[in-house]
């Protein structure tokens, strides 16, 4: 099979279950960035030690595949597809390893410059990333039927990304850098 098929090549696509769609239509926005997204989080993934986090990075590219796999279909056409639900614990587990991190950092009382080593520097691109992908996603639900929980989820993983940036800084002897405004 070839990799390439022509049927884009005039600035159409197709979504799950077939329907073409212009290449820059709400949905493709959505699901684009979110893999925009977990692209930044195999780069992140590829820069850390500890496997624990590495294995949560791999949780969440999954979430994210998953979602953007929900957000490439339709929901006025439906699908024949037999797509995965949401896993009930996915918020909760970010929730958990935030509050985990947040306990072995010092509290933060200003606004910090994004960076500290390069690992924290992945993450914080990821961060920014992340947030676009959550408003391509509400901008994509005032027209359409989305699943609030990618919007929350996408919500909580860009504070478990800040928090991880710190916790990186921290455990790889980095500096953060305070802003002075």
């Amino acid at each position: 099979m070839k990799i390439y098929t022509r049927h884009g090549d005039k600035g159409e696509t197709g979504l799950l279950g077939g329907k073409r769609v212009r290449k820059n239509d709400a949905r493709i926005e959505a699901y684009g960035t979110v893999d925009e997204l977990n692209a930044h989080l195999g780069l992140l993934r590829d820069r850390v030690s500890d496997n624990s986090t590495v294995s949560r990075i791999q949780e969440i590219q999954s979430i994210l595949f998953l979602m953007g796999s929900h957000l490439a279909i339709d929901p006025k056409e439906g699908s024949s597809f037999n797509l995965p639900n949401w896993p009930e614990q996915m918020t909760a587990h970010l929730e958990q390893d935030i509050d985990k991190m947040t306990a072995e950092l010092p509290e933060l009382r200003n606004f910090i410059l994004p960076g500290g080593d390069s690992s924290a520097s992945h993450c914080h691109i990821a961060r920014c990333v992340c947030r676009r992908a959550e408003r391509a996603v509400v901008a994509l639900s005032t027209d359409d039927d989305v699943c609030l929980r990618s919007i929350e989820y996408l919500n909580r993983l860009s504070d478990y990304l800040f928090t991880l940036s710190r916790y990186l800084t921290k455990m790889n002897k980095g500096q953060e850098i305070l802003w002075n405004p």
